[in-house]
């Protein structure tokens, strides 16, 4: 079997060709597979001995978001905004795939600037649906089978509610945990890149190359062995998620206690309408000063709905952004002591209020990650089933801070009770 670089990037281009035309994951890009071909003839070059001594992620296409700067690509960010003017190196993270072996296959689809205004990509189940927002290409793409990787971000819930919606699994790490320079940022305090893939098993690798100080799982000996206990936050905060999607997840946590798991069902967050009132207060206030230079010049050039969150953030005052930002610091302590309190190792949740909405004038909401993006806390989206329509369904589960290493290393148990993958109809 050939397993060469350049065996691997003809094929993604195959892939691509033949499912973007409907799909519309990637960005348009002239000239790609020549691109990779050269890509893939320079890994075979240097790494060219014995598969044993191959990079993990040798020969893996991975798509990537495009707010992503990447050497030899525009960076467009869904924007009419000139590429010029968003222009900048190469981001680390990128550095650490090419390192490690991965092939850049493209571009993928993102709302402009990473916001709420969609961008043309389809959801691989239903093309009349929406794929989530705002890491659309990246979910789809995986979803339809072009690539087995991609790397997205995530503000509130740019990638968990996408996995949901296109039946993939979807890691946000720590917030910081994987590098972000060269990444256009929303809102910093909030931006964390992460990783699409369409198993635990083809994303677990992955994490452990992009995330700081990745440490096996085995390392951990108090977690390796046993099974986590789940809790259910209870409360106005589930109380968004819709029937359909509660009563799949209740059937999920269900499947998970019959199977051995510890499920606590538990209050929380007592506070979750002043959380996501102080959510917007700094991610407005962020989103402005981060297009503060842009937006003087090419105003025009944004979409509405972008130029509207950029004037809400600049109405928001210093003093009001100042006082909030303190009292997320002061949630995440909450978050951790309930934990503690009740013996939770992870939480679970419905991944978004309901299968992915018809329409693609939306991405759909990102209430369900809300108090966890909020926190900066690890957030995992594993597939769980499908609605009445046969939209994909997911279950959420959620680690204290800086635990990533244990959600991934529990995750696989987790999907194969939660019913693993869903595949496009």
């Amino acid at each position: 079997m050939d397993t060469s670089c350049a065996t691997a990037a003809a094929r993604v281009c195959d892939r691509i060709e033949a499912a973007d035309g409907e799909i519309r994951a990637f960005v348009p890009e002239p000239g790609r597979r020549e691109r990779l071909l050269r890509e893939a003839r320079t890994a075979d070059a240097r790494w060219n001995g014995p598969a044993g001594g191959r990079p993990v992620l040798f020969g893996v296409p991975v798509g990537v978001k495009d707010i992503v700067h990447v050497d030899g690509l525009p960076t467009r960010a869904g924007s009419d905004v000139p590429a010029e003017a968003l222009a900048g190196p190469q981001a680390s993270l990128i550095d650490r795939l090419r390192a490690a072996g991965a092939l850049v296959a493209g571009k993928t689809v993102t709302a402009e600037f990473a916001v709420t205004a969609p961008g043309p990509t389809r959801n691989p189940h239903h093309l009349d649906h929406t794929p989530g927002g705002s890491s659309s290409g990246s979910a789809a793409a995986v979803a339809a089978g072009m690539v087995p990787l991609a790397i997205g971000t995530q503000t509130i819930g740019s990638m968990i509610r996408p996995a949901a919606y296109c039946g993939v699994v979807g890691f946000k790490p720590t917030h910081g945990r994987i590098p972000s320079d060269g990444v256009i940022a929303n809102a910093p305090t909030f931006d964390t890149v992460g990783v699409f893939a369409p198993d635990v098993a083809t994303l677990a690798p992955a994490a452990a190359v992009l995330c700081d100080g990745w440490r096996p799982s085995g390392d951990d000996a108090e977690a390796t062995g046993r099974r986590p206990v789940l809790g259910i936050p209870l409360g106005p905060y589930l109380d968004r998620a819709d029937a359909e999607a509660r009563s799949s997840f209740e059937e999920r946590a269900g499947r998970l206690e019959a199977a051995g798991f510890t499920v606590r069902r538990m209050p929380f967050p007592d506070d979750f309408d002043r959380v996501a009132a102080e959510r917007v207060v700094i991610g407005r206030y962020e989103l402005a000063r981060t297009h503060a230079v842009w937006f003087a010049r090419y105003a025009e050039w944004y979409r509405e709905q972008t130029a509207e969150a950029i004037r809400q953030g600049q109405r928001i005052g210093d003093d009001a952004y100042a006082a909030v930002l303190g009292e997320r610091a002061a949630f995440r302590d909450r978050l951790v002591a309930a934990m503690d309190r009740d013996g939770i190792d992870l939480w679970i949740t419905p991944a978004a209020t309901g299968p992915a909405p018809y329409g693609l004038k939306s991405t759909g909401d990102s209430v369900m990650s809300l108090p966890w993006s909020y926190a900066g806390v690890p957030a995992l989206a594993l597939p769980a089933g499908r609605a009445a329509d046969s939209l994909p369904l997911g279950v959420q589960c959620v680690a204290r801070p800086g635990a990533d290493e244990r959600l991934l290393g529990w995750a696989h148990d987790l999907e194969s009770t939660l019913g693993g993958s869903s595949a496009p109809v």
